[in-house]
């Protein structure tokens, strides 16, 4: 296995002793240089109690009561595994996350976003639906890219993309967990820009989706480190042929040529990007690897916060209180993040619909089960002690 590292600083492995990780005290403890597997990690260490942020609203009287560092140890950090289809991103970001006890995010998928909170599926509905309207997600994209719905389709991907990096954000903050995801918001781009050179987006739309882009990814703290699997496209195309998804083997999109050109922007402008501001670990695994091996190169990394490096500025915070308002930014008002997705596209005819289809659109989908109104306030799916409930928006 090849292994080619971008990183700069000298390899260290000071750290934190256990012990002082285990403390409660709620003192100011920034981000630490190293990450630890569980093998080395102090056998008594025990992670403080998590903060329910997905149940429980965390504002300002909570940001008094419930400091944010005191739940850091050396791996509280967001790794980012990424690389073409079919590269194995999912079984490594899995092992990876598992020997580093950090927490696994899927990569982003129309499921989350067709499949409601209840398992009611909503492409049930697409029979009483308008084309506009109907349902388009990856398989869809596959049998036929250059349809009306392929801009929506690649613009509701970035939404989820996006949702998924905040959500991360607050599990970090709120839990002292790290995280270890399987592609993130940040390379979503690469997908939009092979999709515009092949004619499966219009040039209005790619410039719609960087708009949306400025408007949002910004916010965000960036990964502390990418690691990228280096698959070349003619072992990529074997490697889809063997997993035989039907959607992927029969694709009207992975060709040779936009396999290649995908290559192509992730490491020219992806890599070269993300190597600003976080480490990158770069692996040839065209015959796959030993994410033991890739555990040992992590452990080596000195995630430097030297104040005067760009690497890892994003996490560098002048005091406790400043630890709070990003923990808010991220779980409080997430909400306004995501609305800032809402630029308008009315240069943008495949984004447009119809304001009779939008009526047929939410008379059909908010009267299916679970549609009506938020998880926990729908009579009709069994939830109870409705009226006793607070909802607080995140």
């Amino acid at each position: 296995m090849a292994l080619s590292v971008i990183r700069w600083g000298i390899p260290s492995l000071r750290g934190l002793s256990g012990r002082f990780l285990s403390s409660p005290t709620p003192i100011l403890r920034p981000q630490v240089a190293t990450i630890v597997s569980k093998t080395l990690r102090d056998k008594d260490y025990t992670r403080p109690k998590p903060y329910p942020y997905k149940t429980s609203n965390y504002g300002f009287l909570q940001a008094v009561f419930d400091k944010t560092t005191h739940r850091f140890d050396e791996n509280s950090k967001i790794i980012v595994v990424d690389g073409p289809i079919a590269a194995g991103k999912t079984a490594f970001a899995k092992e990876i996350a598992d020997e580093l006890d950090m927490l696994y995010v899927p990569e982003a998928n129309m499921d989350m976003y067709y499949i409601n909170s209840y398992g009611y599926d909503l492409r049930q509905l697409d029979d009483r639906l308008p084309e506009s309207t109907k349902s388009f997600d990856e398989k869809n994209f596959h049998q036929d890219p250059t349809h009306l719905n392929a801009a929506g389709f690649q613009f509701q991907m970035f939404r989820i993309r996006l949702e998924q990096y905040i959500d991360t954000l607050a599990h970090v903050l709120s839990t002292g967990q790290g995280v270890v995801m399987d592609r993130s918001v940040y390379s979503d781009f690469v997908f939009v820009e092979a999709m515009r050179k092949f004619g499966f987006l219009s040039k209005a739309a790619q410039s719609l989706y960087y708009e949306c882009k400025k408007s949002t990814v910004p916010e965000l703290l960036r990964p502390h480190l990418v690691i990228y699997l280096d698959v070349p496209v003619d072992i990529v195309l074997k490697q889809i042929k063997e997993r035989n998804l039907p959607h992927e083997v029969n694709s009207k999109v992975y060709s040779p040529e936009f396999l290649s050109f995908m290559e192509n922007v992730y490491k020219n402008k992806f890599l070269k990007e993300m190597s600003v501001h976080s480490e990158l670990l770069l692996y040839d695994w065209s015959e796959k690897g030993e994410p033991e091996i890739v555990v040992e190169d992590i452990e080596r990394i000195n995630f430097d916060f030297d104040k005067n490096d760009p690497k890892m500025a994003d996490w560098r915070k002048d005091d406790e209180w400043d630890w709070c308002e990003t923990r808010m930014k991220y779980t409080k008002l997430k909400r306004v993040i995501m609305q800032w997705m809402n630029v308008p596209g009315i240069n943008v005819p495949e984004l447009l619909v119809e304001g009779q289809d939008v009526k047929i659109y939410n008379d059909v989908v908010y009267s299916a089960p679970g549609m009506r109104y938020a998880k926990g306030f729908n009579k009709d799916m069994g939830d109870k002690f409705i009226a006793t409930k607070v909802r607080f928006e995140t």
